[in-house]
């Protein structure tokens, strides 16, 4: 527990992306298992222990430190682990040696909301202030220290030198300690298998089209749907029983919010698609889906209602196919990959999965013209796909593009917040927000660009003011500094080159078009995205 306590220390305390990523990638490398599986799991995915809520710590605290001490601490420290670690009496004697990170999961896990009470204030009591913190830390799955699972994998390969894109293929399906994962990465075992698991594979992500020199012929266009990137699967599962599952792209099982969809796939693939709620078509030519708006409506929900399958029926706009009856087909050019996801068509319930349809025509200028008169609501502009391009994880330059239409749009991630005035003075309600600058996987940083304080509705603000409150990581007098985890849709009507911001570029008139929680941070636009967009 001392390595992993040093581990947080260090993390909290480094603002550098890459060198959290060397500190995480040297504790992998020199803590034996199951302790690293543990505290990897904790760092990204977060564990879960049902006897230890924050509750449980206020409670326990109550008792050993003057309520009053205890309400002010919390209130000037802003975090309940932190203060309680700092808080807690030591033990006239240490009742024994420090546990390892295995043996408090151990603990932690076999604690009831009855044994509680006495077994964690045992396992605090082995433990000094720093260790104490890494504990709760560990209990509560509270870490809010800056670690995304992306950076988490990304310093997972650095440690054993291996391809992001190979740790992202493995890594689902997998559960703490991840020994399989490192017997295949720190021992060179055959990577984990995956053939009957119902997994999430890597999206292939797609480049903001900037310049229109593009040798188009080499390319195919499509519509941009203005619904979430989802992947539907379905496998024999490891019972030998057809089992289905739909993902987000972040890679969060999103079957519960939308039952309809894997309960309509039994054909053993791997489908890349949008899903969209049916809607009336504008303008009589797209057909079938509705705005964004609909589809919010039952996004985050544990449990839907008939009603609501009713209203607002879910189905699945299809773009690719990754994999079909067990044969892999990301390898394959997109042209190929097109054939055989229209010969699969006629085997999908045609009421839960359509196919999103190509665009011909003969040059850019009759493609722009059409994606800026395109007045469908779930449009949200068009694609550009080389027809030779493999299915790759991630973002490579050259193969897929992505083209939005007017109003501009730009995905930035939430930097800092501060309280409103008047009515919304008891909510945080202006937020500022950033692109990346540079590779976010790599040497990149988010720079502000822009400061919003409307375009939500007010049940948005309670989760946006909820969202800040519970990821702060810092402050600034009034100004909240969040993690950097939550993906803001920012709408504006243009953007010019401003000697005043660090970012050198000023937005008119921004305002928060929809909240991104299905989009992870490092898949947010960059600088350069946004610089292009100047006009003089």
């Amino acid at each position: 527990m001392e390595a992993f306590a040093a581990l947080l220390d260090t993390l909290v305390y480094t603002r550098s992306r890459n060198a959290k990523i060397a500190a995480l990638a040297r504790y992998l490398r020199d803590t034996p298992d199951p302790d690293r599986g543990y505290a990897l799991a904790a760092l990204s995915d977060g564990l879960d222990f049902a006897a230890v809520k924050g509750s449980t710590i206020r409670a326990l605290m109550r008792e050993r430190v003057d309520p009053e001490l205890w309400t002010l601490s919390r209130d000037y420290v802003g975090d309940s682990a932190e203060t309680a670690s700092l808080l807690w009496p030591e033990p006239e004697e240490a009742p024994g040696p420090p546990p390892t990170v295995a043996e408090a999961v151990d603990a932690l896990a076999a604690m009831t909301r009855s044994t509680v009470a006495s077994e964690l204030p045992a396992l605090l009591d082995r433990l000094d202030a720093e260790g104490r913190y890494a504990l709760l830390k560990l209990a509560t799955g509270a870490m809010r220290i800056g670690i995304s699972a992306r950076l988490a994998k990304t310093a997972f390969a650095q440690a054993f030198d291996v391809a992001i894109e190979d740790v992202e293929e493995h890594w689902h399906g997998q559960s703490p300690p991840y020994t399989a994962l490192f017997d295949w990465a720190a021992h060179g075992s055959a990577p984990p298998d995956t053939e009957n698991l119902l997994l999430f594979r890597p999206f292939m992500l797609a480049h903001a089209f900037e310049a229109d020199d593009l040798d188009l012929d080499a390319y195919v266009a499509e519509w941009k749907w203005d619904g979430i990137r989802v992947q539907a699967v379905h496998a024999p599962g490891e019972s030998g029983t057809g089992e289905s599952r739909l993902y987000s792209r972040s890679g969060d099982d999103i079957s519960a919010s939308f039952p309809e969809i894997p309960a309509a796939l039994d054909v053993a693939c791997v489908l890349d698609g949008e899903l969209l709620v049916r809607g009336e078509a504008q303008g009589g030519k797209e057909g079938g889906a509705a705005s964004f708006n609909a589809l919010q409506q039952r996004l985050g929900r544990k449990t839907v209602s008939k009603k609501m399958l009713r209203e607002a029926p879910a189905f699945v706009r299809l773009y690719d196919v990754l994999q079909i009856e067990g044969e892999d087909l990301r390898p394959l050019p997109w042209s190929r990959r097109r054939e055989a996801l229209e010969s699969l068509l006629h085997r999908l319930d045609p009421e839960r999965f359509d196919l999103s349809r190509l665009i011909d025509v003969p040059g850019f200028a009759e493609l722009a013209a059409l994606r800026e008169n395109a007045r469908d609501a779930a449009i949200e502009g068009v694609m550009l796909k080389r027809r030779d391009s493999p299915y790759v994880a991630g973002r490579k330059t050259g193969l897929w593009y992505k083209w939005k239409r007017d109003p501009l749009l730009i995905d930035c991630v939430l930097m800092y917040a501060q309280r409103g005035s008047g009515k919304r003075s008891s909510f945080y309600s202006d937020f500022t927000f950033g692109c990346w600058d540079g590779d976010p996987d790599g040497e990149g940083q988010l720079l502000p660009v822009g400061k919003a304080y409307f375009g939500f509705t007010d049940a948005e603000l309670k989760d946006l003011d909820r969202h800040v409150r519970q990821h702060t990581v810092n402050r600034f007098g009034p100004v909240r500094e969040t993690d950097k985890s939550l993906v803001l849709e920012v709408a504006f009507d243009s953007v010019h080159a401003s000697a005043r911001h660090k970012s050198g570029l000023a937005m008119r008139f921004p305002r928060i078009h929809r909240i991104r929680s299905d989009k992870p941070a490092h898949e947010a636009d960059r600088i350069e995205s946004l610089r292009a967009l100047i006009r003089d």
